[in-house]
């Protein structure tokens, strides 16, 4: 059991003896709370997969940890067990609940969230935004209007219920369910019978629809090269529950269906200007994400060179533009596990995934997302930054089809392709990873197969591509000197200096454009330390020449 967003492990030392720390153990407890709930293991150490064979807990034990917890939190509800371990050893399994109406908290007023595997404190000016935004996590499963099943639209009520049971991606279990069992087993349904809110946005006719706050309305507009508006389309009739709406947007704007034409040895490649993954999976993000208890509409802003998506809302808490990548947080789960279940979204966590490796393997760039006070934007490039990227792709999924099914990797490979050469420093920000060890399992598969080859060591480590695999695929690649050998750059350097004495290296740089300033001086300054360059004058302004 590894230590996640929903499972933390702790000694059983933290709840007995002089070492207890209930503190923290709360601090813990809170922040399961305001994220997704999640289970808390006590007897089990951080590097230990299992307990102590022989080690038991005791019904005491567990009372004691029960009490001292609620002595600590307000709004935490946890549900205690004594697992037994398949090794015969015991540990305490603390199920803690998703606070779903109210802000978990300490009783000392310590405001925290789980992150990945970490439990981070809520900063003071994202409390009153964590306490506004809790009411749209519950939103779906309300009932707001008194529709029963019998009066909502039968045509769409037969159609959800086709695609559930010939979809691949809900077991039979669920399929052999009858009608109004499978409506509750969506949320679509209320215990007492009345549609919830999700039920009407989803089931609803189009005057109950528009009674429902809020149901989502799009507007389309494309702009000119002075920024102009130059066409305007708009859905905002409510006829269209979320799935009709996405399929009529996709649709409607014949921008998608765009084309840039690339060159491809005697033929001519086709690549979208806008690849449907990329578009479908950024609309699903902002009808399945958006916080329905916020008015505004969604924004779908086409420029010549660029599509700029705006969704009304922020970020759920926890979630930014740095950490979208690696971080999941489900604003509506309801409306997600059925977009899921229809194939009209990726799976949990997957999304921006799926974005990253298709702009990647066409040579694009990566979506970026902004937020603002009450919105947030992602902007899709239309431009291709490495032409010959997608036929390096295309000759990965021949000669490396294992590789190329490893999503990680393929992202991986891709911002180092374009970089040409980076270091592991830059590509874990990129990636939006804390620690360097975590990016390992984006670069073990690539550098083993030999895809990607490698230059220094731990933090100075540097990551491009291996040149056998460019010249298998007969991508033409414009030659550069980032990727140069350092012996090569040695005497690279000291051509330079034959014709150039007395240089800086800033002017040195200039004529050596394509190698990076920092790694231009590191290799003159190791040069003069050896002898192998001449230097006057001061660090600062120090000129190089031949001994």
């Amino acid at each position: 059991m590894k230590e996640n967003q929903t499972h933390d492990k702790k000694s059983l030392r933290a709840v007995s003896g002089k070492t207890a720390d209930f503190d923290e153990i709360a601090k813990d407890c809170v922040a399961f709370a305001n994220r997704d709930g999640g289970h808390l293991s006590i007897g089990i150490e951080d590097n230990q997969e299992l307990p102590p064979d022989k080690q038991r807990v005791s019904e005491t034990l567990k009372e004691t940890v029960v009490k001292r917890i609620n002595e600590r939190t307000i709004n935490v509800a946890i549900i205690p067990c004594v697992v037994t371990a398949e090794n015969g050893g015991e540990y305490l399994d603390l199920e803690i609940l998703q606070s779903v109406v109210s802000i978990a908290s300490t009783t000392k007023g310590g405001y925290f969230i789980r992150d990945n595997d970490e439990s981070k404190p809520i900063a003071p000016d994202e409390l009153l935004r964590a306490i506004t935004d809790k009411p749209s996590y519950s939103w779906e499963t309300k009932v707001t209007l008194k529709y029963k099943v019998e009066q909502c639209d039968l045509n769409k009520l037969d159609r959800l219920i086709e695609k559930i049971r010939n979809s691949d991606r809900v077991s039979t279990f669920v399929k052999e369910k009858s009608t109004d069992e499978i409506l509750e087993y969506y949320s679509l349904v209320s215990d007492d019978g009345f549609l919830t809110n999700l039920g009407v946005l989803w089931l609803g006719t189009q005057p109950q629809r528009a009674r429902l706050l809020y149901s989502p309305t799009v507007q389309f507009i494309r702009y000119d090269n002075g920024g102009n508006k130059v066409f305007k389309q708009v859905w905002d009739d409510y006829t269209l529950n979320p799935d009709e709406l996405l399929t009529a947007i996709w649709n409607g704007i014949p921008d998608w269906r765009e084309i840039n034409e690339v060159s491809d040895g005697l033929w001519r490649k086709e690549i979208p200007a806008y690849d449907e993954k990329v578009v479908r999976e950024i609309l699903c993000n902002s009808i399945a994400h958006r916080p329905y208890t916020t008015r505004g509409d969604v924004f779908i802003n086409i420029y010549p060179d660029r599509m700029v998506v705006v969704n009304p809302g922020r970020l759920p808490l926890g979630v930014t533009p740095n950490n979208i990548l690696r971080t999941t947080v489900k604003r509506n789960k309801e409306l997600s596990r059925l977009f899921y279940a229809l194939h009209i979204m990726e799976g949990e966590g997957s999304g921006y995934d799926l974005m990253y490796e298709t702009q990647l393997s066409l040579g694009k760039s990566i979506p970026m997302v902004k937020e603002g006070d009450d919105y947030v934007t992602v902007t899709v490039e239309r431009k291709i930054v490495s032409k010959e990227a997608s036929r390096i792709f295309d000759y990965l999924q021949y000669a490396y089809p294992e590789v190329v099914g490893h999503q990680k990797s393929m992202i991986a490979f891709g911002l180092i392709l374009q970089e040409e050469i980076i270091s592991a420093e830059l590509l874990s920000k990129k990636l939006q990873l804390h620690e360097s060890d975590r990016l390992r399992s984006y670069v073990d598969i690539l550098c083993s197969k030999n895809i990607v080859l490698t230059r220094g060591r731990g933090k100075g480590t540097k990551y491009y591509v291996n040149p056998e695999i460019i010249s298998n695929s007969k991508a033409n690649i414009k030659t550069t000197l980032k990727t140069i050998e350092p012996y090569r750059l040695k005497e690279l350097i000291l051509q330079d200096l034959k014709y150039h004495p007395h240089s800086l290296v800033s002017e040195m740089s200039v004529r050596l454009p394509d190698i990076s300033f920092t790694e231009l001086q590191k290799h003159v300054r190791k040069m003069a330390i050896t002898g192998e360059v001449a230097y006057e004058g001061g660090r600062k302004y120090r000129r190089y020449s031949l001994p």
